[in-house]
């Protein structure tokens, strides 16, 4: 038998194995509800590690938040296709008159300019940073920006897992935090203005059509309860949300409740709410603490976002018992700091190579509490 017709064989054998397997599995994984699989996402998406002196101001005021702090995080485009996340997360400060965080207070106690100079903070609008006058270091200075940077990186990769964005709306600055100090940065509030500032700013960017945004309403259809129907197996495939993002809302409490109000079930709103159980509105939880609990929630149907460390803890003991325990939860989004272990555990005992991925590295996998079993160990992107 000749090379050419060894070939064909081969080729019909394994066509023919294929087609069989296809058969036995009776689905594809693009049939894979949303909340079917698993992915690693990162906390702080956005943030820049402070400046060193900064770092040191930081650590002289309070050495056990610096050591929290401790960490940061390349670009979206980066994050997203060299490391396979699918989650991230976005904190926003209000800033309606534009100029609120121009002034970078923390620099004058490091000998660095207090004005920023940079024209775009002096603008209307969202502004993204972890917290002002000291640890203000960010990929992108807005909202827009950061809706931007995901909006381009996911039209060029059209086939990619949906990615899910937290959005918290943040209102703490020094003052906040030490009453005594004064001359700094006083945020504001995030009332109901604020709040729908967040749903214009992602219809700016994505279209006020939300055509490549999973929102409630297409979830919920025509139902007067988006937990009736997330409970009932209405997450939409991965086939129908390839290309797409969706958003949550990191927080909790009176302004998830603000968010909520004259909204039944979230119609009209674009984030999803980490609400309670047993409200119309609830479909996905803020779970920040790994815990075996959780495998209960994502087997009635809720999507998850949990933490697989903290706090940059776990980078320097190398204790992976959170991390285990996140990823056999089934909770369909662990973050971590450290998809790529902390570069200093080559030089220093106080580091290790801690890192969270899904097994074989794999950017997305079944879920394996809520998947059906049949696409086990198989890249779903």
């Amino acid at each position: 038998m000749n090379h050419q017709k060894i070939f064909y064989y081969s080729f019909l054998l394994l066509l023919l194995t294929g087609c069989d397997e296809k058969k036995e599995q009776g689905m594809n994984s693009n049939d894979l509800k949303l909340n079917q699989i698993q992915v690693i996402g990162s906390h702080n998406s956005y943030r820049i590690h402070p400046v060193q002196d900064m770092f040191n101001l930081m650590t002289g005021l309070n050495p056990e938040l610096a050591a929290e702090l401790d960490y940061g995080h390349p670009s979206f485009d980066v994050q997203f296709s060299q490391h396979g996340i699918r989650q991230i997360e976005i904190d926003v400060y209000h800033d309606p008159e534009g100029g609120l965080f121009y002034n970078q207070r923390g620099n004058l106690f490091i000998g660095l300019p207090v004005p920023s100079g940079i024209e775009e903070l002096l603008n209307p609008g969202l502004k993204v940073l972890h917290f002002p006058d000291i640890d203000y270091r960010t990929h992108y200075l807005t909202f827009i920006d950061a809706l931007t940077a995901v909006k381009t990186w996911s039209d060029a990769n059209p086939n990619h897992i949906p990615i899910f964005i937290l959005v918290e709306a943040k209102e703490d600055g020094l003052a906040n935090v030490y009453p005594s100090l004064s001359g700094f940065t006083q945020p504001l509030p995030f009332d109901r203005d604020a709040l729908d500032v967040i749903d214009a700013d992602i219809r700016s960017v994505f279209g006020n059509d939300l055509n490549k945004v999973i929102t409630p309403d297409d979830v919920r259809g025509a139902s007067e309860s988006l937990e009736a129907v997330i409970l009932d197996g209405g997450w939409p495939t991965i086939g129908e949300s390839r290309g797409k993002v969706f958003f949550g809302l990191d927080n909790g409490g009176a302004i998830r409740d603000e968010y909520v109000a004259d909204h039944p079930a979230l119609d009209g709103r674009v984030l999803f709410t980490s609400s309670d159980p047993g409200t119309p509105e609830a479909a996905f939880l803020k779970l920040n603490t790994p815990a075996e609990s959780i495998a209960a929630y994502v087997t009635q149907g809720y999507i998850v976002r949990t933490r697989a460390d903290a706090d940059t803890e776990a980078a320097r003991t190398g204790y992976t018992g959170p991390r285990d325990l996140a990823l056999s939860s089934g909770a369909q989004f662990v973050s971590t700091d450290y998809y790529v272990a902390d570069a200093r555990h080559d030089t220093s005992d106080g580091w290790t190579d801690y890192t969270v991925a899904l097994p074989d590295n794999m950017i997305a996998r079944e879920n394996p509490i809520s998947g059906t079993g049949k696409f086990t160990g198989q890249e779903i992107e």
